[in-house]
């Protein structure tokens, strides 16, 4: 009698047979056939063997907030997408835009959403000056489609076109990333998800994905300096808190998020007010018997980290990298035409700096928090006296509504909410997000002791 171990073992090295080395154009149809339908194309449906049982209820397709999925077409049982390489210019602050590479308008590039067993074709355009390739990182696939510039294919010239293709037999958080060491630090990465033929258990109710990244923006400049090692800006999916989209959970649900890492630090990621288990990693779902409770996981650097949690616990809770100069944004080249590198030591300097940046981007500046009177004479002092900057109505949008007035101040760098609100408040901003509603200006009061 084999073991299910055993069983399991054999049934995996034939899918993985089926993907490395090809097959006949019917195996391939009969793989994908048996393999799980599209979430998008059949939400309700698993192919489970078993056809008088109700399948399992499949879990919420991913979202990757600031950063839109890519579409694709169906060429028979082949899902076509069509990935294009190209200059892009991200605003990762309201005060702040600059130049990187990214995929289709976007960086980090779109997100893929497949299935396991789908058969993939992924169309490339290369509109960049210089030649580039596509790896997919963690997925085993033919050496032919891996994606590395010489060693298993040659480099897509400008202009150039090359066509990958295979056979998804795994399951998990994985990403796509350009193979030269400076295009990926110009911001030349996206995710990619295949959901399971089988639905997780415990199920997830909300299903996200952030991409991790840094960059060493030198003052009066939009070009990063991808050679530099000072990183001085550090986002969340291409943006910078506080213009980073809340995640939005309901109170009682189930929550997934996945972190994958494309920089040059590892990052404690932080969060608040809940415990939760790591249940994932690059190589798919990890054993049950492995996770273990905590509220803080280290992504390190070309990882993937996927935790989940139950929402038990109503709140906006911060989720950030908890190193502290990553919970913060950069505080030189503030105003663009002037470099400097703190605001101004005194109060009404440092408010006056800060109206001014206020008045270019278009916000109401709240003052800082209150400071002592003999605050100079402090050794050490300021710290974090001068960095706030409450930017509410700049970053107005339907998941930060509810928020408290000035909720923005404090919010800088590696650095988001997860937002547990309970049925009433949540399908609000359900409402406002189907509705495209615009925010209401917030209302301050503006108090100062110093």
């Amino acid at each position: 009698m084999i073991s299910n171990t055993r069983r399991k073992f054999f049934q995996d090295a034939a899918i993985l047979g089926v993907g490395l080395f090809g097959t006949t154009a019917a195996t391939r149809a009969s793989t994908t056939q048996t393999a799980a339908t599209n979430f998008a194309d059949h939400p309700h449906h698993v192919h489970t063997g078993h056809e008088h049982e109700p399948a399992p209820e499949p879990g919420p397709p991913m979202i990757t907030p600031d950063v839109p999925d890519l579409s694709h077409e169906m060429d028979g049982s082949v899902k076509v997408f069509r990935l294009i390489a190209e200059p892009v210019r991200r605003k990762i602050a309201p005060f702040k835009t600059i130049d990187v590479w990214g995929y289709n308008g976007s960086c980090p590039g779109p997100s893929i959403q497949v299935n396991q067993g789908d058969r993939v074709r992924v169309i490339f355009e290369n509109h960049l000056p210089e030649s580039t390739t596509l790896h997919w990182h963690g997925l085993e696939i033919p050496i032919a489609q891996d994606g590395v510039p010489f060693i298993s294919q040659k480099p897509v010239p400008p202009g150039g076109q090359f066509t990958y293709e295979f056979t998804l037999h795994q399951e998990g958080t994985f990403f796509y990333h350009a193979h030269t060491a400076m295009q990926e630090m110009m911001g030349q990465i996206g995710m990619l998800v295949a959901h399971p033929a089988a639905p997780y258990k415990p199920r997830a109710d909300h299903d996200y994905g952030i991409i991790l990244q840094e960059w060493a923006v030198l003052p009066s400049n939009t070009v990063p300096n991808t050679a530099g090692m000072e990183y001085n800006w550090l986002t969340f999916n291409g943006v910078s808190a506080p213009a980073i989209t809340p995640m939005i959970a309901r109170l009682g649900s189930r929550v997934r998020i996945r972190i994958v890492n494309m920089g040059m630090d590892h990052h404690p990621i932080h969060l608040h007010g809940n415990q939760f288990v790591q249940t994932g990693t690059e190589g798919g779902r990890a054993p049950e018997s492995s996770w273990y409770p905590m509220n803080t996981v280290l992504v390190g650097v070309a990882q993937a980290r996927v935790i989940e949690f139950d929402a038990k616990y109503p709140g906006d809770w911060m989720l950030h990298c908890h190193l502290p100069h990553h919970m913060m944004n950069n505080m030189m080249d503030l105003l663009q035409d002037r470099q400097i590198e703190t605001t101004n030591q005194t109060d009404p300097q440092a408010l006056s700096q800060m109206q001014t940046l206020a008045n270019k981007v278009g916000f109401e500046h709240v003052h800082h928090s209150p400071i002592a009177e003999n605050a100079n004479d402090v050794k050490g002092f300021p710290q974090d006296a001068f960095m706030e900057m409450g930017m509410d109505e700049a970053v107005a949008k339907p998941e930060a509504h509810g928020l408290p007035p000035n909720w923005s101040a404090g919010m800088m760098g590696m650095m988001t909410l997860v937002r547990v609100l309970p049925e009433d408040q949540y399908n609000e901003i359900q409402r406002r997000k189907n509705a495209n509603t615009p925010e209401e200006k917030p209302t301050h009061e503006h108090h100062h002791n110093s």
